[in-house]
């Protein structure tokens, strides 16, 4: 989108507005808002084109801008700026009940996107924009790239338009990389930098993405999987130009970034774990609580709560290990779970994917207890690929409501025979597939009546605490019938609880990294590499591994409240559906219409 189109769209916004007559009473759904919404979100798929392509936009499937950089950042400001004041020209106490949550939820997207930008920051759907950090080993568009470019992400490769929107998008990448580098150096300049064991992974991914042979790097996937419809023509010119692309283009691009980041970023890296350390590092983090808590809790609140949530899974992992007879003490029932050959039954990575296939068909008939609405959504297991399965979790990507691409739950497999059954395989299928992220997410794309910037929003309160709460439904759903699988589910619900304190903990206070992986190891099964892992992505993403716990405490304390007023005219489906019609929105918000829906009801 470019500058001037900016100012026409959000001038245009304001004069609807100052040109509207003032209602007298409450409207059925008021024009003039619905307008300035999807204004807005038409406005935002032009200046973030990757965040289009994801939600399924295919308008801007050919642009790739640095939109990190000082520039872009103010066309993002003034974009965010422009479009609070439009909101504000209405009256909210005229709006209905509908519009009025909507316009809550945009003013304050708004207000928050405009705050983060004042620190660099501002979070997109599948990466985040920061002027000192473009990316990191965990979250950014080079590790999103991989996926668009293979052919299986969200970069549709269905008709020669799309080949021909790749080609130009993948040719803009040696200059977002050049971009990359200044600003990482801009970094270096101010001391805001990387901790150096995050850099060293990055080094790494970005060495594996060079290509030693063009037909089998990921790149070349759209050539082997070209539909054969295509006009003989269009095939030849679109396979040649694929070669040029990976050899000339793609390749010298990354190795670019990895020289740089092995030789110039590396030694000026920081030796410090959380970002207290760096300029403004306090306050960004006090900014990231309530971006995906949203809530105003502050981080002694979250830490204390997950101290005291971490005693209280303790407690029951306890009552798990005596009732199998475990003779051991706690620490020592974790290693037993994490390395016995008996949990470790796999011998391919087919044989992992069935198995949470089995985990899918044991729950489907105790479903239609649980809700009254289900997702029309096309739904698939599939293996994480390989190029990024080493620093990947298991994941949930949306699919789009034109049904071109289903929902799909990823599953890193690096070697089938160490995967451990006690991982948590039920409460993990139950979290990022069915019916954790994919009923959430598929329901809200398919809500109509939402305004579409509410369709696409996310909330990492809302939707990991969802997620997080569908792991408490096993037993509900006919699993954790093995006392070893009910281990693992705790042993994940104890993974959120330690997030809260060794977040907080790294961030706000002075835990180290090598003391937060001694403490995640001392309270879960989980092995040095995998705890190394997590703990490494909480340090590149300060706070975002909050929204899991805080999301789910909060739903349980409202199930429990309205369940204890209705009695037995409560109905568990009827609170699941009404939970997930609003669509994604900060807790505060979810609370006052969730008490409202229970007043009704009474």
């Amino acid at each position: 989108m470019n500058k001037l189109f900016t100012v026409l769209l959000i001038t245009g916004a304001l004069a609807a507005c100052k040109n509207k007559v003032a209602p007298t009473a409450p409207e059925a759904g008021n024009k003039e808002l619905a307008t300035l919404f999807e204004k807005y979100y038409n406005g935002r798929m032009a200046l973030l084109p990757v965040e289009a392509t994801i939600n399924g936009d295919t308008l801007y499937n050919d642009q790739l801008p640095a939109e990190f950089t000082d520039s872009y950042r103010d066309k993002l400001s003034a974009f965010f700026t422009g479009n609070l004041q439009a909101v504000q020209q209405f009256n909210r106490e005229q709006l209905n009940e509908t519009d009025r949550t909507s316009f809550d939820i945009f003013k304050r997207e708004m207000e928050m996107s405009i705050e983060g930008l004042k620190y660099q920051y501002l979070s997109t759907i599948d990466y985040s924009i920061d002027g000192h950090v473009p990316f990191n080993q965990f979250y950014g568009l080079p590790l999103s790239f991989g996926q668009m470019g293979s052919g299986a992400g969200a970069q549709p490769f269905n008709t020669v338009r799309d080949y021909d929107n790749w080609l130009k998008r993948a040719a803009a990448f040696p200059a977002w990389a050049d971009s990359a580098i200044v600003y990482f150096q801009k970094g270096i300049t101010v001391g805001n930098v990387l901790p150096a064991k995050l850099v060293e992974k990055m080094i790494t991914q970005m060495q594996n993405m060079v290509a030693t042979d063009v037909t089998q790097s990921l790149y070349y996937g759209p050539v082997k999987s070209m539909p054969a419809s295509f006009p003989e023509a269009d095939k030849k010119r679109l396979t040649a130009a694929f070669t040029p692309l990976i050899t000339n283009t793609l390749s010298p691009a990354f190795q670019k970034l990895a020289d740089f980041l092995k030789k110039e970023y590396l030694p000026k890296a920081r030796t410090s774990t959380g970002i207290k350390a760096v300029p403004d590092g306090p306050a960004l983090y006090d900014y990231l609580v309530r971006y995906w808590t949203t809530t105003p809790k502050t981080p002694d609140e979250i830490y204390n709560t997950g101290l005291a949530e971490v005693k209280r899974i303790r407690g029951l992992m306890d009552s798990v290990k005596n009732s199998v007879g475990f003779k051991g003490d706690l620490k020592a029932f974790f290693e037993y779970m994490r390395t016995d050959k008996k949990f470790k039954p796999y011998k391919t990575p087919e044989e992992v994917l069935n198995a949470f296939r089995n985990i899918q068909a044991r729950i489907e008939p105790h479903l239609k207890d649980m809700f009254g609405h289900i997702p029309k959504m096309k739904f698939e297991i599939r293996q994480t690929e390989a190029f990024r399965a080493a620093s990947a979790s298991a994941e949930y990507k949306q699919g789009t409501v034109d049904g071109k691409r289903p929902g799909i739950f990823y599953v890193p497999i690096l070697d089938a025979t160490a995967f451990n059954t006690t991982s948590g395989m039920e409460s993990l299928f139950l979290h990022e597939a069915i019916p954790g992220h994919h009923y959430q997410v598929s329901l809200t794309l398919e809500n109509t009546a939402l305004p579409t910037f509410r369709r696409y929003l996310w909330y990492g309160a809302y939707g990991e605490g969802w997620a997080l709460y569908c792991e408490s439904l096993g037993k509900e759903l006919g699993l954790y019938t093995d006392p070893y699988q009910y281990a693992g589910a705790l042993g994940d619900e104890m993974h959120r609880a330690i997030r809260l304190v060794v977040d907080v903990a790294m961030h706000a206070k002075d835990m180290t990294r090598e003391q937060a992986i001694a403490y995640m190891m001392e309270n879960e099964a989980i092995s040095e590499e995998g705890a190394t892992a997590e703990i490494e992505r909480y340090m590149a993403l300060p706070a975002q591994a909050l929204s899991y716990k805080i999301g789910a405490l909060k739903i349980r304390e409202l199930r429990n409240k309205y369940s204890q007023e209705q009695g037995a005219k409560f109905s568990l489906s009827a609170f699941h559906d009404e939970f997930l019609h609003f669509g994604c929105m900060p807790l505060e918000l979810v609370e006052k219409n969730m008490d409202e829906w229970a007043a009704d009801r009474k």
